[in-house]
């Protein structure tokens, strides 16, 4: 049985978008502890807005129109604190209908609940798969004119086929509760834009494990799409872009077991960076690090990053894991890293992210005079 086949189930968190926010409805709030509670009713009380306390103290009732949500809205994003935003849960039920059991399902914190509000742009977005991938290439550090791979980079576009800023997406995903459709989403856009280009070379591909509950469900559609567009798995890289400080390490385990088990290959990304220790290398068995560019930046002039990544560097190659240094921007950069080992390199200095993607980039060297534009 291959992976694309193990589970029948379907995860509905990372296949399916919420609706959108109705601007009426009864808004019921369960607060994280009792402070809160207490902080939230005395505000509305002298703000002189009406609710109903319900379930002994333990949950709040608000009846949302049109002509107050605003005031509801700010009165509890300034009240209340960004930890007790995230940990207030909500749920929104037409007027005079009370939650039952089915509907807790669809249950989210007060943040994303308010920046759903706001997210309108990113729901027709995701709705309408109007994400597309640019790519920038990873070239051997000694040779740069010769491609070892392609790392897809998400892109977004707007009614007009402009480009959105993948900034602007992801920070809005994520405070809207979104990042597990959207990481979904750019996956499968780089696998179809990986397969219409018809790269050849390897396809690096991010992921964030905190978008994923469990993998033989949540990567199921993953692997189908690689599968139906004819991709050796052996021809992916899965690359952990994680912002969880310090990461989950057995939910990391767990997930590129999976990825493993199944024939595709692994990239620790923002190696060196301030979350990131040296046991995810033995407790995850990469194939690639890719050293953080904060590390690689002026990494010639500053004698501790120089000396934390010539480190790295030797560890890597002691236990034959292949390396990309990531963030090349200078010439001094480039050949400081090429002396000490590091197995590829990319960045601006040697390409941007382009669409379609590049088929030759230019060799590099100490006597090199310009840099592509």
């Amino acid at each position: 049985m291959d992976a694309s086949s193990q589970g029948v189930g379907r995860c509905k968190r990372c296949e399916t978008l919420p609706e959108k926010i109705e601007d009426s409805g009864s808004l019921y709030l369960w607060f994280p502890i009792g402070h809160t509670h207490h902080k939230v009713t005395s505000a509305l009380y002298k703000a002189q807005l009406a609710y109903q306390v319900i379930e002994e103290g333990k949950c709040l009732n608000i009846i949302l129109d049109k002509n107050n949500i605003e005031c509801y809205k700010n009165l509890l994003t300034t009240k209340l604190t960004s930890k007790e935003l995230k940990e207030t849960q909500v749920l929104l039920m037409p007027e005079l209908q009370e939650p039952q059991l089915g509907d807790f399902s669809r249950m989210m914190s007060l943040e994303n609940f308010n920046s759903l509000n706001e997210s309108e742009w990113l729901l027709d977005l995701l709705a309408t798969e109007r994400i597309t991938s640019h790519f920038q290439p990873i070239v051997y550090s000694a040779d740069t004119s010769q491609i070892f791979a392609h790392e897809a980079l998400l892109r977004g576009l707007d009614d007009g086929g402009n480009l959105i800023a993948p900034g602007r997406i992801f920070g809005q995903a994520e405070k809207a509760g979104l990042v597990f459709q959207l990481d979904a989403l750019a996956r499968t856009s780089a696998i179809r834009e990986a397969s219409r280009h018809g790269i050849k070379e390897l396809v690096f591909i991010n992921f964030s494990p905190t978008s994923v509950y469990d993998p033989t469900t949540c990567l199921r559609m993953t692997v189908r799409a690689i599968d139906e567009a004819g991709i050796p798995h052996n021809n992916v890289v899965f690359e952990v872009a994680e912002s969880e400080q310090p990461p989950d390490i057995r939910h990391l385990v767990k997930i590129l077991k999976f990825y493993q088990d199944a024939g595709f290959l692994i990239a620790l990304d923002d190696f060196g960076s301030g979350y990131s220790n040296l046991n995810l290398i033995h407790q995850l068995r990469p194939d690639f690090i890719k050293l953080d560019m904060q590390l690689i930046r002026n990494v010639h002039q500053d004698p501790y990053k120089a000396l934390i990544t010539e480190k790295l560097l030797e560890i890597a190659q002691q236990l034959e894991i292949r390396t990309i240094a990531e963030g090349i921007e200078s010439l001094e950069e480039l050949n400081w890293v090429r002396e000490r080992g590091a197995t590829f390199v990319q960045g601006y200095l040697i390409a941007k992210p382009t669409s379609p993607p590049l088929t030759t980039t230019p060799y590099l060297n100490r006597e090199s005079m310009s840099v592509p534009a």
